[in-house]
C-alpha cells in the first residue's frame, strides 16, 4: 500500500512539473521565437509550428552512434522502448506497439503482413548509419496513412548524397565504436561522389555484440549478436524542379538469440527453450522515387515505387526436447505510393493514393536431434497467403483568420486478404472497405504560444499474423489461427499547449484513445502436449488509454543548454468476461533530464538522468508473461556522462559512461535486464 501511495504521489508531482514547464516566468521569454524544424510527416514539408499533430524529430547525430535504429528512440518525447533481446527493439507510442504503429521507410510501408500486434524486431533491420532523421507522429494521422496508424507513425528518412556545384566532389566517412557492457565493436564506412546533378553513395557496416553485462555484474548468455548492412544510392537532379532516386539497402542479422526464451523468466525455474534463434533476420529494400515541382495540375508530386523482402527465419528447440524446428518465413511487399501537394489560395492540399501487394511464404521442418530424421510440420503462417491494399486520400490545411487554422482529411481504404487452406484451417478470403478521417485545430494565442487540438478516427485491418499464426508465443503460449477477425477501430483525441521563445521551447500534450474490437490473445482452455497454453486472437478488446507528454528544451546562446522530457500513460481494457483490468504493456511514468555544456566549438560535455517509475498496474496477460515480474516492474533511475571532442576538420570523438552507478534494472515489458555500467568510445572521420 505504501509503494502504491508513493507511486501515485510521484505521478502527480511529475505531471505538475510538466504543466509548470509551459508556464515559466516572463524573464525567460522573448518576442522572437526560435527557428522551427521542418518535417515531412504531413506528406509536405512544414515547420513544426504549422503542424497540429504532435511530432518528435530524432536527428542523424542522435541515431548514427547507436547500434540499432530503435535505440535512438529510447527516452524520446512520447516514446517508450522495449527490448526482448539485444539485437532488437520496439517503440511503444501512447501505449500501442507493433502493428498498431505504422512504420514507414522513405515513404513506403515497413509494416508487412506478418507484423505482430506485439513488439516487433523489423525496425532494427534498418541500418542506423544510413538514416538522416526519424520523425515520430504521436497520434492518429489516419487520413494520410490509414490502416496501422492508429497509435502513430514512425517515419524513417534515409540520407541521400547531395553536392553543390558542377564539379565532381568526393566525401568519405569512417566510423568505429566500442563498448564494455556488451563487448560491442562496430565499424562503418561510406563514400559519396558526384556533383549537383548526379551523386551516388556506397556504404557498408558491421557490428558485433557479446553477452550483455547487467548491473548485477552477470553477463546474460546467450545474448550477443552480429549484424552487417550495405547500401548503394543514386540521386539524379536533371533540373531544380525534379529529381530521381534509386536506393538499394540490405541488413542481415545471421543468428540473434531470443533471450527471454533461453533464460528462466519470472515464475520459471528453467527456460522455455533450449534453442531459440532468429536465423537469419534479413531485410532487402529497393526503392525508386521521383519528385516533380509544379508538375501535373501545377502540384508538387512525389512518387515512390518499392520492393521489400524480409526473412524471419528461426531455429528453435523446446527445453530439453529431442526435436529441433527450422522455420522459414518471408514477406515480399511491393508498393506504389503517390502524393501531390498544391496551394489553392490560402489552402494547402495534399492528395494521393497507395497500392500494395504482399505475399507470405512459410514452411517448417522438425528434425530429431538423435536420429536426424526429418518431419514436415504445418508452417507458422499459411504458405502463399496474400494481402492487397489500396487507398485514396485527401488532406487540407486552411487558415480561418490571422490566428486560427484548421486541417483535416479523409481516406478511403480497401484491404483484400487471402489465406490458403492448411491442415488445421480452411481457405479464407476477407475483404475490408473502410474510411478514416482526422481534423486538427491550431490557434496562435500569442506570437509565441499555441493551442492545438486533434481528433482522429482510424482502423487497423487484421493481417496474416492476426488471422493465420500457428506456433509458440511468449509467456508459454501456443497460438492457433482465427480467420473470422474484423478490423480494430480507434477514436483518438489530444490537446496541446506549445510555447516558443528565444531561448526555450515547451510542449504539453494530453490525449485519450478509445479502442474498440481490439485483437488480443484469448485462452481457449486447452494446453499443448508440452504444457503451453493454447490461445487464439479474437476481437475482444475494448481499451481506453489516456496520458500526457511534456517537454522543455532550454537553449540559450551561451554554453549551457538542457531538456526535460516526461511521458505518462494509463490504460484500462475490458476482458472477454466483461471485467475491467489494466491495459497490456502500458509503460510507467518515464522521462529524461539532460544538461549540455559547450566549453568551446570543439569540446562539449553532457550529463543526463533517465528514469521510470514503478509499474504495478498489470493486465492478466502481463502477469502471465515471463518477461514481467508479476509483482510489478520496479522503478529505476540511471545517470550517464559523455564528452564530445572535435579534432580539426576531420575527426570527432565521443566517450562516456552509461549507468554510472551500475544499477540493476529492467525496462518494463523487456525480456532482458538493461546494461550495467558501460564505458564507450566512438570515433568518426569525415573528409
Amino acid at each position: 500500500m505504501q509503494a502504491r501511495t508513493q507511486t501515485v504521489r510521484m505521478e502527480r508531482i511529475m505531471l505538475l512539473l510538466a504543466a509548470a514547464a509551459t508556464c515559466l516566468p516572463a524573464w525567460a521569454q522573448s518576442d522572437e521565437p526560435i527557428d522551427e524544424i521542418q518535417v515531412t510527416a504531413t506528406r509536405r514539408p512544414l515547420a513544426t509550428n504549422r503542424v497540429s499533430a504532435a511530432v518528435t524529430v530524432v536527428t542523424a547525430d542522435e541515431i548514427s552512434a547507436q547500434k540499432l535504429a530503435t535505440d535512438a528512440l529510447a527516452s524520446e518525447l512520447g516514446v517508450f522502448l522495449q527490448q526482448t533481446t539485444v539485437g532488437q527493439g520496439a517503440a511503444i507510442i501512447r501505449g500501442l506497439k507493433g502493428s498498431e504503429i505504422l512504420h514507414i521507410v522513405d515513404g513506403l510501408r515497413l509494416n508487412n503482413a506478418i507484423f505482430r500486434n506485439a513488439p516487433t524486431q523489423y525496425l532494427s533491420l534498418v541500418a542506423a548509419g544510413s538514416i538522416e532523421r526519424i520523425e515520430i507522429v504521436r497520434g492518429s494521422p489516419t487520413s494520410l496513412y490509414g490502416s496501422d496508424a492508429v497509435g502513430g507513425v514512425i517515419q524513417v528518412i534515409s540520407r541521400l548524397p547531395r553536392f553543390d556545384g558542377a564539379a565532381f566532389q568526393l566525401r568519405r566517412e569512417l566510423f568505429v565504436a566500442a563498448d564494455s557492457a556488451e563487448l560491442g565493436k562496430s565499424v562503418r564506412a561510406s563514400v559519396d561522389i558526384g556533383n549537383r546533378e548526379l551523386a551516388g553513395l556506397a556504404s557498408v557496416a558491421y557490428q558485433e555484440s557479446g553477452n550483455r553485462r547487467t548491473g548485477s555484474g552477470e553477463r546474460i548468455a546467450p545474448s550477443g549478436f552480429e549484424s552487417w548492412s550495405a547500401r548503394g544510392a543514386l540521386h539524379y537532379r536533371p533540373a531544380e524542379d525534379r529529381s530521381w532516386v534509386l536506393d538499394l539497402q540490405v541488413t542481415r542479422q545471421p543468428s540473434t538469440p531470443r533471450v527471454d526464451e533461453l533464460v528462466p523468466g519470472f515464475g520459471q525455474t528453467e527456460p522455455s527453450s533450449s534453442e531459440y534463434f532468429f536465423e537469419p533476420n534479413e531485410r532487402q529494400f529497393v526503392h525508386i522515387r521521383h519528385t516533380r515541382d509544379a508538375g501535373l495540375w501545377n502540384a508538387d508530386w512525389t512518387v515512390d515505387l518499392g520492393w521489400q523482402h524480409i526473412d524471419d527465419d528461426r531455429r528453435t528447440r523446446n527445453f530439453e526436447a529431442d526435436n529441433r524446428s527450422f522455420e522459414k518465413n518471408s514477406s515480399d511487399l511491393y508498393g506504389l505510393s503517390f502524393s501531390a501537394a498544391r496551394d489553392f489560395g490560402d489552402s494547402s492540399w495534399v492528395y494521393g493514393g497507395e497500392v500494395y501487394h504482399d505475399t507470405v511464404h512459410s514452411s517448417r521442418l522438425e528434425r530429431d536431434i538423435n536420429t536426424g530424421d526429418p518431419t514436415i510440420l504445418q508452417s507458422r503462417f499459411p504458405d502463399g497467403s496474400g494481402v492487397d491494399q489500396r487507398a485514396l486520400f485527401a488532406n487540407v490545411s486552411q487558415p480561418v483568420n490571422e490566428r486560427h487554422s484548421l486541417s483535416g482529411g479523409v481516406r478511403l481504404s480497401g484491404v483484400d486478404i487471402d489465406l490458403p487452406e492448411t491442415t488445421i484451417s480452411p481457405a479464407a478470403s476477407i475483404s475490408i472497405d473502410d474510411a478514416s478521417a482526422d481534423i486538427g485545430w491550431l490557434f496562435d494565442a500569442t506570437d509565441t504560444v499555441q493551442l492545438v487540438a486533434n481528433v482522429g478516427y482510424g482502423f487497423r485491418a487484421p493481417n496474416i499474423f492476426d488471422l493465420g499464426t500457428l506456433g509458440e508465443r511468449p509467456g508459454n503460449r501456443f497460438n492457433i489461427p482465427n480467420t473470422s477477425l474484423t478490423s480494430e477501430r480507434v477514436l483518438q483525441y489530444d490537446l496541446a499547449v506549445r510555447k516558443r521563445a528565444e531561448v526555450w521551447t515547451a510542449e504539453f500534450v494530453i490525449y485519450q484513445l478509445n479502442y474498440r474490437d481490439r485483437i488480443q490473445s484469448a485462452l481457449t482452455g486447452d494446453t499443448t502436449s508440452d504444457g503451453r497454453e493454447v490461445v487464439q486472437s479474437r476481437n475482444l478488446g475494448r481499451a481506453n488509454i489516456r496520458g500526457a507528454e511534456a517537454g522543455l528544451r532550454w537553449h540559450p546562446q551561451g554554453a549551457l543548454s538542457g531538456e526535460i522530457l516526461l511521458n505518462y500513460t494509463r490504460g484500462e481494457q475490458r476482458e472477454d468476461d466483461g471485467s475491467i483490468v489494466a491495459g497490456d504493456r502500458i509503460p510507467p511514468l518515464n522521462g529524461r533530464m539532460a544538461l549540455i555544456w559547450e566549453f568551446n566549438s570543439d569540446l562539449s560535455a553532457k550529463g543526463s538522468i533517465t528514469f521510470a517509475d514503478r509499474q504495478g498496474r498489470l493486465s492478466p496477460r502481463d502477469v502471465g508473461d515471463t518477461r514481467i515480474n508479476p509483482a510489478g516492474t520496479g522503478g529505476w533511475a540511471i545517470a550517464n556522462l559523455g564528452m564530445t571532442w572535435r579534432f580539426g576538420d576531420v575527426w570527432k570523438f565521443d566517450a562516456g559512461i552509461d549507468n554510472l552507478l551500475d544499477n540493476q534494472y529492467r525496462v518494463h515489458g523487456s525480456g532482458i535486464d538493461s546494461i550495467g555500467r558501460n564505458f564507450y568510445l566512438t570515433a568518426r572521420a569525415g573528409w
